[in-house]
């Protein structure tokens, strides 16, 4: 625990972004759970993962921008990456999930309003192309600019889909006001550090806590993404899409790039729709080391690359 609030912490101090982003090693680790610097490699692994029978949300890295230029670049780099799933063909085999801060919601004046302005064009070129937009859940603080800004989108877009962190204490409600038809939420346990006032603190709270959630959202009529690599969880899915009576197209479960693959291509070739979350960009920092946070067998990984570097 006191690790993982280490390199939460981590993920937001310059001084220890230039160190590791500067050190070669790193990208030793880094390959594992970043698909590269470039949309080209983004397409290669989606590729790779189709052949697998898994489908894919692209994530182009970057969050906390509070320039409008830099946020536009943003735009800019999701409308790209549509264009190259559509010059490649592989617009069905997946979507994209997109960061509000990365869209300028962090700006003091308006951030809510700008990122609402630049992320529609990306909502509406991937209904153009007949996929899809997931708007990624960051810290607390930003839970209901973020939730504003879906329910603006859904208007013309119902499908565009939402993140909810189990770890919050107001996701149980949140989850029962997105249980609807046609809704797509992806829930997750949370890797943001949270204070005890909005959040439960420790494995136990949280797993409960995200059981709890679990049910609600499929038990509703909507179309729930099961974002976790907790075999517990897993498995409680498959018996609650038993218990309601739901197809295998009426659910999925999501794990990020580069963490357990091989139970990956199990589930899918089991019958479980399963989606990688791919991310790729130059700015892979902040994810990386939430990445480590998240499961200490990450940090040992990390540590014996270091040690073991060529």
């Amino acid at each position: 625990m006191l690790v993982s609030k280490a390199l939460l912490a981590a993920s937001r101090r310059p001084g220890l972004r230039r160190f590791v982003t500067a050190n070669r090693a790193t990208r030793r680790v880094v390959d594992r759970f970043v698909a590269g610097e470039t949309l080209a490699d983004a397409l290669a692994a989606v590729r790779m993962l189709q052949a697998d029978g898994i489908a894919v949300t692209l994530d182009h890295l970057g969050e906390d921008i509070t320039d409008r230029a830099e946020a536009e670049r943003s735009r800019d780099a999701y409308l790209a990456a549509l264009d190259g799933l559509r010059s490649a063909g592989l617009a069905q085999a997946a979507e994209v999930s997109v960061k509000l801060s990365a869209f300028g919601q962090a700006l003091p004046d308006g951030g809510t309003d700008l990122a609402l302005e630049l992320v529609r064009p990306v909502i509406e070129a991937a209904t153009a192309l007949g996929t899809t937009v997931t708007l990624d859940m960051e810290d607390s603080r930003t839970v209901d600019s973020t939730l504003a800004v879906l329910a603006d989108l859904r208007k013309e877009h119902p499908d565009t889909g939402a993140v909810l962190q189990a770890a919050l204490f107001r996701t149980e409600d949140d989850a029962k006001a997105l249980a609807v038809s046609g809704s797509r939420v992806r829930l997750v346990k949370g890797a943001y550090r949270e204070p005890a006032a909005v959040a439960h603190q420790g494995k136990k709270a949280v797993d409960a806590a995200y059981a709890r959630c679990l049910e609600i959202l499929m038990a509703g009529p909507g179309y729930p993404m099961i974002g976790s690599h907790d075999p517990a969880m897993i498995e409680r899915a498959h018996e609650l899409a038993a218990q309601n009576s739901r197809g295998a197209d009426s659910w999925e479960v999501q794990m990020l790039y580069g963490i357990r693959p091989e139970e990956q291509r199990r589930l899918s070739a089991a019958g479980t729709r399963v989606r990688a979350y791919v991310p790729y960009g130059v700015d892979w920092y902040a994810y990386f080391m939430r990445r480590l946070a998240e499961r200490p067998a990450n940090v040992r990984f990390f540590l014996r690359s270091l040690a073991t570097r060529s």
